[in-house]
């Protein structure tokens, strides 16, 4: 990743759980997808945790652009579909 795959961003977390749900998906089902979404597009592996992505859906924890990128290859869609909020508007995590 890029230091501008290191930005915060706030995840739309019921959109994801929406799509996720549409799918009949499991977080462990996704978290799959994303691997191998990952692995198909850069040989690399993408390992998001069900459990980070249990905090994306319950809370809109926010994640790097990085890893909502990878969230949105393993659901097929545009990063933009599942994205909260402007970036630039994260405050700093407590």
């Amino acid at each position: 990743m890029t230091s501008e795959d290191d930005r915060l961003v706030r995840p739309d977390g019921l959109a994801i759980r929406g799509l996720r749900h549409a799918r009949g998906w499991s977080p462990r089902e996704l978290a799959r997808r994303i691997d191998e979404a990952n692995e198909a597009a850069t040989g690399l592996p993408a390992r998001v945790a069900p459990r980070v992505l249990s905090a994306v859906e319950e809370r809109n924890a926010p994640v790097s652009y990085g890893t909502l990128c990878w969230i949105a290859a393993g659901l097929d869609c545009n990063p933009v579909e599942i994205l909260l909020e402007d970036p630039a508007r994260i405050a700093p995590a407590r």
